[in-house]
């Protein structure tokens, strides 16, 4: 519902402009005076003000001036009954939409409010599809080489469209749940409205619950003003509430009452307040299984679960991998001042090896990391840190990268198994200091074997450190 202020010291105006605007279904605020007027808009956002230009405290002009300093997109419609072509000019100058003499007729009321929402709708959409043209507004863009990731943007593209709908987000702590929720506002008819974030797990339920829904003056001790809370601050906009299988039961029963009437209270409150908002939830818990366990409640799961989108862990998707460290080492290369130009096909292999637990977030680390510490053109294994080599101190055997994306154009399987074999060996003769039985038995193969393996790769204890 569209939020309307009505700035008038007359009490007349204020009550026919009211009720005119309530017979369209606009959701309407009256103020007497430009203090009062300015207070309201400090406290929740609107979509429209019709302001009179000759108010007892403060001019109309005044009051315009300090609406469009604030907020330049807000629509305003200056009302006054001492009409002249000077007022009105500067009026318009100084940002306003349109300009009414009193008194009016409740068909040129209804129009002319038709006409500005319109004309706010269009803006927004452009620069909504501004956004998607360029990105994502600030975000890092979503790297997507392999299929099943190209697939989740494929529903975030579409998700996005419909402004209204409650989409939840699930995967693995570091996937980019928070950037999907973000991307999927920015695509969207909100995207110049606010998107308000949200974690559950770090407040607990009393004040996660005031700064979700506000509060009043005297609701609780040191409440000495009233709060508009989060869910109101994000009106026509998105709110993201992360980590959503963290929230106690207790507040998932009013989240659930909010998404079922679109309306909340605030705490020491009586009076309800519509809102406007998509509502994106993510976790990184099963909630079916929290289900069971009695730690989420079954109807608010299957209202978030409107449209639910899984973001798969990084080690599903190795395709990602080296698009994601190659973007990560040019963007941290260019912060740090490095001369990083790329990966090396054994650095490569060591990345496509690793599972990363952490996901997206640990591979960015990393490669920042490698960035701060060393400096060179191409990034090499001696770069990494242990967990990811093959000679890691708490893993004498290596993890052969099960996940190795074969490429389009082919491979020669003979070549890459010998390069393999040929690097084990290098390395593990390295761990032992040359030493040939000790070596044959950490491969699991018998001493003449690994003799052969030696003589055929040419390798002696001259080369057992080199990468392959």
């Amino acid at each position: 519902m569209k939020k309307i202020l009505i700035v008038d010291d007359e009490a007349f105006i204020r009550e026919n402009l009211d009720r005119i605007l309530k017979e369209e279904r606009y959701s309407t605020t009256i103020a007497q005076n430009g203090k009062q007027a300015l207070a309201f808009l400090k406290e929740e956002p609107f979509d429209l003000v019709f302001l009179d230009l000759k108010l007892p405290d403060i001019s109309g002009l005044e009051v315009l001036k300090t609406i469009k300093g604030s907020d330049p997109d807000l629509l305003v419609i200056i009302m006054t009954g001492y009409a002249s072509v000077e007022s009105a000019v500067e009026a318009l100058k100084t940002g306003a939409y349109d300009y009414i003499k009193k008194p009016f007729k409740a068909d040129v009321i209804k129009l002319i409010v038709k006409l500005a929402l319109e004309t706010q709708r269009l803006k927004r959409e452009v620069r909504s599809l501004k956004k998607q043209h360029e990105g994502t507004s600030g975000s890092r863009p979503f790297i997507s080489e392999s299929p099943a990731l190209k697939e989740v943007l494929s529903q975030v593209r579409e998700v996005a469209r419909h402004a209204e709908t409650t989409v939840l987000i699930t995967g693995e702590t570091g996937t980019g749940k928070d950037l999907i929720a973000r991307t999927i506002h920015n695509l969207s008819p909100r995207a110049n409205r606010p998107f308000i974030e949200v974690n559950c797990a770090t407040l607990p339920e009393n004040l996660l619950e005031s700064e979700l829904f506000g509060y009043e003056s005297g609701a609780f001790t040191g409440a000495k003003d009233r709060k508009i809370g989060l869910f109101e601050a994000a009106s026509a906009g998105t709110i993201f509430l992360d980590e959503m299988g963290e929230m106690e039961l207790g507040l998932q029963a009013k989240l659930l009452r909010v998404l079922e009437d679109k309306k909340i209270r605030r705490l020491g409150g009586t009076q309800l307040h519509e809102i406007d908002v998509r509502i994106i939830a993510a976790t990184n818990h099963d909630l079916r299984e929290a289900i069971k366990a009695g730690r989420f409640r079954e109807d608010l799961f299957y209202r978030l679960h409107i449209v639910p989108i899984h973001l798969p862990p990084l080690r599903e998707r190795p395709e990602d991998v080296i698009a994601l460290s190659e973007y990560f080492l040019s963007e941290y290369a260019k912060k740090f001042s490095r001369n990083f130009k790329g990966l090396g096909k054994d650095s490569q292999a060591l990345l496509l090896a690793y599972r990363w637990p952490g996901n997206v977030r640990e591979l960015r680390h990393v490669i920042e990391r490698i960035c701060i510490m060393h400096n060179a053109e191409m990034l090499r294994p001696e770069h990494l840190p242990k967990e990811l080599t093959l000679d890691s101190s708490d893993s004498a055997v290596p993890v052969i990268p099960f996940y190795f994306p074969v490429p389009r154009e082919g491979l020669n399987l003979d070549e890459m198994v010998n390069r393999f074999t040929l690097h084990l060996i290098r390395k593990t003769m390295h761990m032992t200091d040359g030493n040939i039985s000790q070596a044959a038995k950490l491969l699991g193969i018998p001493r003449g074997t690994l003799r052969y393996k030696l003589d055929k790769f040419f390798i002696d204890n001259n080369q057992q450190g080199e990468n392959f």
